[in-house]
Protein backbone atom coordinates (compact mmCIF):
# COMPACT_ATOMS: atom_id res chain seq x y z
CA UNK A 1 0.00 0.00 0.00
CA UNK A 2 1.25 3.47 -0.92
CA UNK A 3 0.95 5.07 2.50
CA UNK A 4 1.83 2.30 4.94
CA UNK A 5 3.23 3.88 8.14
CA UNK A 6 2.64 7.39 6.74
CA UNK A 7 0.77 10.18 8.54
CA UNK A 8 -1.21 13.02 6.98
CA UNK A 9 -3.06 16.07 8.22
CA UNK A 10 -6.02 17.23 6.14
CA UNK A 11 -7.50 20.68 6.62
CA UNK A 12 -11.09 20.90 5.47
CA UNK A 13 -11.28 17.15 6.01
CA UNK A 14 -14.89 16.98 7.11
CA UNK A 15 -16.44 16.73 3.65
CA UNK A 16 -15.87 16.87 -0.08
CA UNK A 17 -12.37 16.62 -1.50
CA UNK A 18 -10.72 16.72 1.91
CA UNK A 19 -12.78 13.84 3.26
CA UNK A 20 -12.26 11.73 0.15
CA UNK A 21 -8.51 12.36 0.24
CA UNK A 22 -8.34 11.40 3.92
CA UNK A 23 -10.48 8.30 3.39
CA UNK A 24 -8.33 7.01 0.53
CA UNK A 25 -5.09 7.84 2.34
CA UNK A 26 -6.25 5.71 5.27
CA UNK A 27 -7.45 2.93 2.95
CA UNK A 28 -3.92 2.71 1.57
CA UNK A 29 -2.34 2.19 4.96
CA UNK A 30 -1.90 5.69 6.36
CA UNK A 31 -3.14 7.48 9.47
CA UNK A 32 -4.86 10.87 9.23
CA UNK A 33 -5.83 13.84 11.35
CA UNK A 34 -8.71 15.81 9.84
CA UNK A 35 -9.27 19.46 10.64
CA UNK A 36 -12.43 21.52 10.29
CA UNK A 37 -14.68 23.86 12.22
CA UNK A 38 -17.69 21.56 12.73
CA UNK A 39 -17.14 18.98 15.49
CA UNK A 40 -20.18 16.88 14.59
CA UNK A 41 -19.26 16.80 10.90
CA UNK A 42 -15.71 15.76 11.74
CA UNK A 43 -16.91 12.96 14.01
CA UNK A 44 -19.15 11.64 11.23
CA UNK A 45 -16.30 11.92 8.73
CA UNK A 46 -13.93 10.06 11.06
CA UNK A 47 -16.35 7.13 11.21
CA UNK A 48 -16.47 7.05 7.41
CA UNK A 49 -12.66 7.08 7.21
CA UNK A 50 -12.05 4.39 9.84
CA UNK A 51 -14.93 2.96 11.90
CA UNK A 52 -12.43 1.53 14.40
CA UNK A 53 -11.03 4.99 15.15
CA UNK A 54 -7.47 3.70 15.29
CA UNK A 55 -6.25 5.42 12.11
CA UNK A 56 -8.00 8.77 12.39
CA UNK A 57 -8.16 11.72 14.78
CA UNK A 58 -10.00 15.03 14.55
CA UNK A 59 -9.27 18.66 15.31
CA UNK A 60 -12.25 21.02 15.45
CA UNK A 61 -10.66 24.44 14.96
CA UNK A 62 -10.43 27.30 12.46
CA UNK A 63 -7.22 26.93 10.45
CA UNK A 64 -7.08 30.71 9.92
CA UNK A 65 -6.34 31.06 13.65
CA UNK A 66 -2.53 31.27 14.03
CA UNK A 67 -2.65 28.85 16.96
CA UNK A 68 -4.44 26.13 15.04
CA UNK A 69 -1.55 25.06 12.81
CA UNK A 70 0.81 24.49 15.73
CA UNK A 71 -1.92 22.61 17.58
CA UNK A 72 -2.57 20.45 14.52
CA UNK A 73 1.09 19.48 14.31
CA UNK A 74 1.16 18.71 18.04
CA UNK A 75 -1.98 16.57 17.81
CA UNK A 76 -0.66 14.67 14.81
CA UNK A 77 2.61 13.91 16.58
CA UNK A 78 0.82 12.95 19.80
CA UNK A 79 -1.58 10.56 18.09
CA UNK A 80 0.60 9.06 15.38
CA UNK A 81 4.20 10.01 16.10
CA UNK A 82 4.89 12.42 13.27
CA UNK A 83 3.68 14.21 10.16
CA UNK A 84 4.57 13.24 6.59
CA UNK A 85 1.99 14.99 4.46
CA UNK A 86 -0.26 18.04 4.67
CA UNK A 87 -3.29 18.31 2.41
CA UNK A 88 -4.74 21.82 2.63
CA UNK A 89 -8.34 21.66 1.46
CA UNK A 90 -9.73 24.34 3.76
CA UNK A 91 -12.03 26.75 1.95
CA UNK A 92 -9.80 29.80 2.12
CA UNK A 93 -7.02 31.28 0.02
CA UNK A 94 -3.51 29.98 0.47
CA UNK A 95 -2.27 33.50 1.21
CA UNK A 96 -4.62 33.78 4.17
CA UNK A 97 -3.69 30.31 5.34
CA UNK A 98 0.03 31.06 5.08
CA UNK A 99 -0.33 34.25 7.11
CA UNK A 100 -2.50 32.48 9.65
CA UNK A 101 -2.83 29.00 11.01
CA UNK A 102 -0.85 27.02 8.43
CA UNK A 103 2.41 28.88 8.90
CA UNK A 104 3.58 26.61 11.75
CA UNK A 105 2.92 23.64 9.47
CA UNK A 106 5.12 25.11 6.75
CA UNK A 107 7.81 25.70 9.35
CA UNK A 108 7.59 22.13 10.64
CA UNK A 109 10.64 20.84 8.77
CA UNK A 110 10.54 17.17 9.63
CA UNK A 111 12.55 15.03 7.22
CA UNK A 112 10.50 13.67 4.37
CA UNK A 113 7.49 15.88 5.05
CA UNK A 114 5.43 16.64 1.98
CA UNK A 115 3.19 19.69 1.76
CA UNK A 116 0.33 20.02 -0.69
CA UNK A 117 -2.07 22.93 -1.21
CA UNK A 118 -5.50 22.19 -2.62
CA UNK A 119 -7.37 24.96 -0.80
CA UNK A 120 -6.74 27.63 -3.44
CA UNK A 121 -8.51 25.52 -6.04
CA UNK A 122 -11.59 25.48 -3.86
CA UNK A 123 -11.88 29.22 -4.31
CA UNK A 124 -12.84 28.84 -7.92
CA UNK A 125 -14.56 25.47 -7.80
CA UNK A 126 -17.72 27.32 -6.81
CA UNK A 127 -19.71 28.56 -9.76
CA UNK A 128 -20.50 31.89 -8.12
CA UNK A 129 -16.80 32.69 -7.67
CA UNK A 130 -15.30 32.32 -11.13
CA UNK A 131 -14.45 36.03 -11.00
CA UNK A 132 -11.94 35.25 -8.24
CA UNK A 133 -9.92 33.00 -10.47
CA UNK A 134 -7.34 35.44 -11.94
CA UNK A 135 -6.10 36.37 -8.44
CA UNK A 136 -5.90 32.72 -7.41
CA UNK A 137 -4.23 31.73 -10.68
CA UNK A 138 -1.36 34.13 -10.06
CA UNK A 139 -1.12 33.51 -6.31
CA UNK A 140 -0.96 29.74 -6.08
CA UNK A 141 1.72 28.98 -8.70
CA UNK A 142 3.89 31.68 -7.14
CA UNK A 143 3.28 30.16 -3.71
CA UNK A 144 4.15 26.67 -4.93
CA UNK A 145 7.29 27.82 -6.73
CA UNK A 146 8.64 29.97 -3.92
CA UNK A 147 7.81 27.47 -1.19
CA UNK A 148 9.11 24.52 -3.21
CA UNK A 149 12.50 26.09 -3.79
CA UNK A 150 12.78 27.31 -0.21
CA UNK A 151 11.77 24.02 1.39
CA UNK A 152 13.54 21.62 -0.98
CA UNK A 153 16.58 21.94 1.28
CA UNK A 154 14.57 20.06 3.92
CA UNK A 155 13.36 17.40 1.46
CA UNK A 156 9.90 18.95 1.52
CA UNK A 157 7.88 18.96 -1.71
CA UNK A 158 5.15 21.51 -2.38
CA UNK A 159 2.54 21.00 -5.09
CA UNK A 160 -1.00 22.10 -5.80
CA UNK A 161 -4.01 21.09 -7.85
CA UNK A 162 -6.43 23.36 -9.68
CA UNK A 163 -9.91 21.83 -9.97
CA UNK A 164 -12.81 23.22 -11.97
CA UNK A 165 -16.42 22.52 -10.89
CA UNK A 166 -16.35 19.62 -8.44
CA UNK A 167 -19.63 18.38 -6.99
CA UNK A 168 -19.15 18.61 -3.23
CA UNK A 169 -21.40 19.56 -0.29
CA UNK A 170 -19.99 23.10 -0.34
CA UNK A 171 -22.70 24.13 -2.80
CA UNK A 172 -25.31 23.38 -0.17
CA UNK A 173 -23.85 26.12 2.01
CA UNK A 174 -25.16 28.86 -0.28
CA UNK A 175 -27.88 27.12 -2.33
CA UNK A 176 -30.96 25.11 -1.43
CA UNK A 177 -30.97 21.39 -2.29
CA UNK A 178 -33.35 22.13 -5.16
CA UNK A 179 -31.04 24.84 -6.51
CA UNK A 180 -28.04 22.52 -6.30
CA UNK A 181 -29.90 19.80 -8.19
CA UNK A 182 -30.93 22.22 -10.93
CA UNK A 183 -27.72 24.27 -11.17
CA UNK A 184 -24.81 21.83 -11.14
CA UNK A 185 -25.83 19.86 -14.26
CA UNK A 186 -25.59 23.11 -16.23
CA UNK A 187 -21.82 23.03 -15.74
CA UNK A 188 -21.28 19.57 -17.24
CA UNK A 189 -20.85 21.04 -20.71
CA UNK A 190 -18.37 23.61 -19.40
CA UNK A 191 -15.81 20.81 -19.14
CA UNK A 192 -14.53 19.42 -22.46
CA UNK A 193 -14.60 15.93 -20.95
CA UNK A 194 -18.37 16.36 -20.58
CA UNK A 195 -19.01 16.19 -16.85
CA UNK A 196 -18.40 17.94 -13.55
CA UNK A 197 -15.67 16.66 -11.30
CA UNK A 198 -16.16 14.35 -8.36
CA UNK A 199 -14.16 14.43 -5.10
CA UNK A 200 -12.37 11.22 -6.04
CA UNK A 201 -11.04 12.82 -9.24
CA UNK A 202 -9.12 15.42 -7.25
CA UNK A 203 -8.26 13.09 -4.38
CA UNK A 204 -6.53 10.65 -6.73
CA UNK A 205 -4.37 13.42 -8.19
CA UNK A 206 -3.40 14.57 -4.70
CA UNK A 207 -2.59 11.06 -3.56
CA UNK A 208 -0.33 10.49 -6.54
CA UNK A 209 1.55 13.73 -5.78
CA UNK A 210 1.88 12.63 -2.16
CA UNK A 211 3.22 9.20 -3.07
CA UNK A 212 6.83 8.13 -3.47
CA UNK A 213 6.24 7.75 -7.21
CA UNK A 214 6.08 11.55 -7.41
CA UNK A 215 9.29 11.99 -5.46
CA UNK A 216 10.89 14.25 -8.09
CA UNK A 217 7.84 16.50 -8.56
CA UNK A 218 7.72 19.80 -6.67
CA UNK A 219 6.65 23.37 -7.36
CA UNK A 220 3.84 22.38 -9.72
CA UNK A 221 0.15 23.19 -10.12
CA UNK A 222 -1.76 20.37 -11.83
CA UNK A 223 -5.02 21.17 -13.61
CA UNK A 224 -7.58 18.57 -12.56
CA UNK A 225 -10.40 20.21 -14.46
CA UNK A 226 -11.86 17.95 -17.14
CA UNK A 227 -9.98 19.87 -19.83
CA UNK A 228 -11.17 23.38 -18.98
CA UNK A 229 -7.75 25.02 -19.19
CA UNK A 230 -6.83 23.03 -22.30
CA UNK A 231 -9.98 24.30 -23.96
CA UNK A 232 -9.08 27.90 -23.15
CA UNK A 233 -5.55 27.75 -24.58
Amino acid sequence: MRFEKKVAAVTGGGSGIGLETARRFAQEGGCVVINGRDQAKLEEAAKAIDPTGTKVAIQAADISDPKTGAALVALTEEKFGGLDTLFNDAAQTLSRAHRGGLRPLFEHHSQGQVLYGAGGGRCYARARRWRDRPNWQHLTPAFALSSATELALYNIRVNGVAPAVVETPVYGTFMSPDQVEKTLPNFNAFHPIGRNGRPEDVAEALLYLASDKAGWITGTITNVDGGVMAGRN
